[in-house]
């Protein structure tokens, strides 16, 4: 494996909307900028393979500044470690990035919560924006039957993009009760982009039934998904599918801010006024610092873009726009708060830990995080936690705050230091694994 060490004043970790936003207000600040992403093109989860060929005037606008301002994007890359202050290291296919910065910007999204039932670790149960990604990747998806389910805005953009590609979208189940959709539709009238779009999706997804109070309580088939049970308040009734899109919202990408030792507040990065967090020199934008959609991100990214190449005049230009998403952020996350009863649909047997196989009845034994990690390996498997640990969060109370280096799985020699290196930082690493393992 080589090694490339490149320099920048402002390093922008995640190019979705937030770091493209990031990214380009940094530049226009007359700062060297570099954009880092783990995708093979920019946009990140919400805009993913549209960087040549973009669905929406947003992120074609955003792509157009991006390319015009020659920004450069390093894409295919993950943050594995901070070997030394002002350094990350990112590891790619055949290339080990030292990366050095004099400021820092987060942007790195937000990922789908899983919630278990009976069969949802069959083939053919994914996640919603999952299954969405698989089709813009070329999943064949024309004739399937597909039901989407869970909760939030994501079900049905996820469902009119199936329907458009030729999918036969059976149904949608949100979790939500009606009660809580007409509180957030009658707020929506501040934000008449959010009531067009709403509009525009329904109209899109005309036929297609829409159940509130609706969630999936078990999948089934021999080998694969065949069917999956619903319930609607008291009625419950099988459809026959060949794909559950399922998902519960969003959960923060905040591994790397823990690691490098921002505070956190309710499960995201805390940040001031001008999206700083508790580091110096470090700034979040986006998801990490609240799930509020792209409208927020957007502005969030700026606001930290500008701040964080000195230009306090324009960031603070946009704290009232700001202000004004945060606001209907909110609203989000009050219509769609998780039921209680979605704590009941696991069994015994159920698994809460795919990677190490860890059923719920092997769970229920221990008080902690730590306790069952130690007993049991849940959380330990490849993807770190990051599946089963807001799972824990959601069904036990249990507080997940283990974060070590690296972040994600990576080679043996991205933390060996090549010949003549210090190797001061691999020791580190050596010493916080072992402490944390001791145990073991």
């Amino acid at each position: 494996m080589r090694k490339e060490v490149l320099t920048s004043d402002i390093l922008v970790i995640g190019a979705g909307p937030a770091g493209l936003a990031a990214g380009y207000s940094a530049a226009r600040s007359g700062r060297s900028v570099l954009l880092v992403d783990e995708n093979p093109t920019p946009g990140g989860q919400i805009w993913r393979g549209e960087w040549r060929h973009p669905r929406s005037r947003r992120a074609a606008f955003w792509f157009k500044k991006i390319y015009e301002g020659r920004i450069p994007v390093l894409n295919g890359v993950r943050i594995i470690a901070e070997p030394e202050e002002g350094v990350l290291l990112g590891e790619g296919v055949d290339t080990l990035y030292e990366l050095r910065f004099d400021k820092l910007i987060l942007a790195t999204g937000a990922r789908e919560r899983f919630l278990p039932f009976p069969g949802w670790t069959l083939p053919n149960v994914v996640g919603a924006g999952g299954l969405q990604a698989m089709v813009k990747m070329g999943l064949p998806i024309r004739g399937k039957r597909v039901v989407v389910a869970g909760t939030g805005p994501l079900l049905l953009a996820v469902a009119a993009y199936l329907r458009a590609q030729g999918a036969c979208v059976l149904l949608v189940a949100e979790q939500t009760p009606l009660s809580r959709l007409l509180w957030l539709g009658w707020g929506l009238w501040r934000y008449p982009s959010k009531s067009v779009q709403a509009l525009l999706l329904r109209g899109q997804l005309l036929g297609v039934p829409y159940r509130t109070n609706c969630w999936p309580i078990a999948a089934e088939g021999e080998g694969k998904l065949e069917r999956v049970t619903l319930r609607c308040g008291s009625r419950t009734w099988v459809v026959r599918c060949d794909y559950l899109a399922c998902g519960f919202h969003l959960v923060p990408n905040v591994e790397l801010a823990r690691l490098l030792g921002c505070e956190l507040l309710h499960g995201f990065v805390r940040v001031n006024a001008l999206q700083e967090t508790s580091r110096p020199n470090v700034f979040c934008a986006g998801e990490p610092t609240g799930i509020g959609g792209v409208e927020l991100a957007l502005l969030e990214g700026q606001i930290a873009g500008y701040a964080a190449a000195g230009d306090l005049k324009r960031a603070r230009s946009l704290f009232a726009a700001r202000n004004r998403w945060r606001l209907f952020a909110e609203r989000l996350h009050r219509a769609f708060t998780l039921r209680p009863e979605l704590k009941d649909l696991p069994d015994a047997q159920t698994i809460i830990c795919r990677c190490e196989d860890i059923t719920l009845e092997r769970l229920e034994r221990f008080c902690s995080w730590r306790e069952a990690k130690l007993q049991t390996r849940c959380g330990m498997g490849p993807c770190q936690g990051r599946i089963c640990g807001p799972i824990v969060e959601f069904l036990f109370g249990w507080h997940v705050d283990s974060v070590r280096p690296p972040i994600f799985p990576a080679r043996v020699v991205s933390l060996i230091p090549m010949e003549g290196e210090d190797s001061t930082y691999v020791h580190e690493l050596g010493r916080r694994y072992a402490g944390d393992h001791h145990e073991f």
